[in-house]
């Protein structure tokens, strides 16, 4: 059973330069160090594509880019866990949450750009997310608002 946890963020920055800071490697493993420190991503963004969502100590999330509308929305598909360096899809640990998915969505706001992002989550970790997120978008809004295309 999962729970879908719901954040926000204003920033002021054209919506491809978020899109660029929340997506490209570089600045995807500053604002995720919330979640996890040198946490990084191996794969494309590309609809369709897998992607794995890795930590330094070798565990981390395998997943597949359910959609990607640039600029607008993407859709992640997280499929499994990853525990040193293996990928599972097929426990019932991860059956009992999984598939589930982490959108987000970027609008034109008053000048700015809105950020949501919606995720699944497992309930034991909700507590965790729920700290974490509010503290990522921060340090996105921060990258973005000093970037070259921050309105």
């Amino acid at each position: 059973m999962s729970t879908k946890l719901e954040f926000s963020v204003r920033i002021h920055a054209t919506r491809p330069h978020v899109w660029r800071a929340m997506l490209d490697d570089p600045t995807y493993r500053v604002w995720t160090q919330p979640f996890c420190a040198g946490s990084y991503y191996e794969g494309s963004w590309d609809e369709g594509a897998h992607i794995r969502f890795l930590s330094p100590q070798g565990g981390g999330m395998v997943a597949r880019i359910a959609a990607n509308r640039l600029h607008e929305f993407i859709s992640i598909q997280h499929l499994g866990i990853i525990r040193d360096g293996v990928e599972d899809a097929d426990s019932d640990a991860v059956q009992a949450w999984g598939p589930a998915f982490e959108n987000y969505r970027l609008r034109d706001v008053d000048g700015a750009t809105e950020l949501s992002v919606e995720c699944d989550t497992a309930p034991e970790f909700e507590e965790y997310l729920r700290d974490a997120w509010p503290k990522a978008l921060a340090v996105l809004r921060e990258l973005c608002e000093a970037g070259q295309d921050a309105v």
